[in-house]
């Protein structure tokens, strides 16, 4: 809404979830855990009121308009993460060689790609799960970017470049994404 030479946006807080700032940093505690994000930008302010967190610049230019956008989207995924959860879907693909996935510490271990003898890795990052049971890999967490990208970390760890990829299509591959965990 924009009053005067003023952008404000504010996101309802639903029930279960508390929301707190100390600082430029944004908390958010809900049935499923915490997360915390650090906001920082000149023009930009946060305040959290009665069952409200209000995000707003005063005499905003392009860049601070889409700034308060960003914000209000970061504070909603936190939000959705500690009440619901977000789940990527992955699918491991082979027709010629057989590849052996297999998650150890925070890490993926991808084995026998393409027929290669040296192991791949993929890092887990965000306190995401990472399950995998046949062809199907599931990554789970609270976070959307540490989902988002430990997902993609996997997708790229079989990455081959120089392959056509309409005959040569062995790899990893996201396939679905969801904001709710199932349970």
């Amino acid at each position: 809404m924009t009053i005067a030479g003023k952008i404000e946006s504010t996101i309802a807080i639903p029930g279960g979830v508390t929301v707190s700032m100390s600082g430029n940093t944004v908390k958010v505690k809900g049935p499923r855990g915490e997360l915390s994000r650090n906001f920082v930008y000149p023009r930009v302010s946060i305040a959290i009121g009665e069952g409200v967190v209000s995000v707003s610049s005063e005499y905003p230019r392009t860049k601070d308009k889409a700034m308060v956008g960003t914000f209000v989207a970061h504070i909603k995924n936190m939000i959705k993460g500690v009440t619901i959860g977000f789940t990527y879907t992955l699918k491991i693909v082979f027709s010629h060689f057989p590849m052996k996935v297999a998650v150890k510490d925070n890490r993926v271990e991808i084995n026998n790609y393409m027929g290669g003898h040296a192991p791949r890795y993929a890092d887990i990052v965000g306190g995401c799960k990472v399950k995998v049971s046949g062809a199907d890999i599931t990554v789970e967490g609270n976070s959307i970017e540490g989902c988002g990208q430990t997902a993609a970390n996997i997708e790229k760890a079989t990455s081959r470049l120089g392959f056509d990829k309409r005959i040569f299509q062995d790899g990893i591959y996201i396939v679905h994404k969801s904001h709710k965990v199932k349970e």
